[in-house]
């Protein structure tokens, strides 16, 4: 069986997966490693990546915090999209643990590591001395096994656009560094509606993002849904996701569906092991793939393409690059 790379890894950093209106599995609640989803059967991570502020915070709710006086100094992040959030708000300096796969800001790399998204090693935890630990809804029971050991416990949930802006805001009132939090947020959303404003006489070409699949197959495709903040960045860029009609954030995709809906555009991460970027050699693979469906019209008008970047794994500050990329492939025209 294949060896999951770290983009598998790094995509189960969100809620647990449900498969599509057609198909539905048990949720592989929160064990992975930074951005969002796992397909069980084919060991692919979860890309669902939590996201919407449940900051449920035992320390700043009670009556004697003061925020000046507990601003933390020593800081650990438990996935990758918690560190790009600390670094975005100027906090970098503060982090003393993260991830094995935070990679971004470069500089992250010399941070100590503390395990993975899935098994953060509690004893390493405590020998940083941090005063305060970041965490996602979805790790579980972990927030209260870190609490009865003395820590203090931020817990964030961002799985949409809504959400990034939440955790962002919390975590800068966590910091003391909350007039920054609202800064970033404003350039954010003001950066996404500049994005918007150049689809605004663009036809809106349907787009199919496919997450996961059997590698070197048309098969087990598993395509962002409705609740993904991916399909947010979609319209954002002039898109309509083909699957935006199904409830769950990363559906399993039957083959019949696929040419059924007849995307316009495919972005297909599926079979991608690393986030490192796409080879000119596996460009033309994917596209050779997709050439076994001819009556989609993506295949039909060349707008077929693989990625492999961290920005579409990791719901956080770089939504906006992720939203520019995705305008590039779904209206090239407008970017010559």
């Amino acid at each position: 069986m294949r060896k999951p790379g770290r983009r598998e890894k790094m995509l189960g950093q969100s809620a647990a997966l449900s498969l599509g209106p057609w198909e539905s599995t048990s949720a592989f609640a929160c064990a992975c490693d930074s951005p969002d989803f796992f397909t069980p059967s084919r060991g692919y991570l979860a890309f669902a990546r939590g996201v919407l502020l449940a900051a449920a915070l035992a320390v700043a709710a009670t009556p004697a915090f003061s925020q000046a006086a507990a601003s933390p100094q020593r800081i650990i992040s438990t996935a990758p999209s918690i560190t790009e959030m600390l670094y975005t708000l100027g906090l970098g300096d503060r982090v003393v643990g993260v991830t094995e796969f935070c990679h971004y800001p470069p500089e992250v790399r010399e941070k100590a590591k503390i395990g993975s998204y899935l098994r953060p090693n509690i004893e390493t935890m405590l020998s940083l001395r941090p005063d305060l630990v970041v965490l996602l809804n979805e790790h579980g029971l972990l927030a209260d096994r870190l609490r009865g050991a003395g820590l203090n416990v931020l817990e964030l949930q961002h799985n949409n656009l809504e959400g990034i802006y939440s955790s962002l805001r919390s975590l800068g009132n966590r910091a003391g560094v909350a007039e920054a939090a609202e800064r970033r947020i404003v350039e954010i959303q003001a950066a996404l509606e500049g994005v918007r404003k150049r689809t605004a006489s663009l036809p809106r070409r349907t787009v199919m993002f496919i997450v996961g699949r059997t590698p070197g197959t048309i098969q087990d495709v598993v395509a962002v849904g409705k609740g993904s903040f991916l399909n947010e960045l979609i319209a954002v860029a002039g898109g309509q996701n083909v699957f935006a009609d199904a409830a769950q954030y990363y559906p399993r995709i039957p083959r019949e569906e696929i040419y059924a809906r007849r995307p316009d555009v495919i972005v297909d991460m599926g079979d991608m092991s690393d986030t490192d970027g796409v080879t000119e050699e596996h460009r033309l693979s994917v596209g050779k793939l997709w050439e076994q469906i001819p009556s989609l019209p993506a295949v039909q008008q060349n707008r077929v393409y693989p990625v492999a970047n961290d920005i579409f794994v990791v719901p956080g500050p770089r939504v906006v690059e992720a939203a520019q990329s995705l305008f590039e492939m779904i209206h090239p025209e407008a970017t010559k």
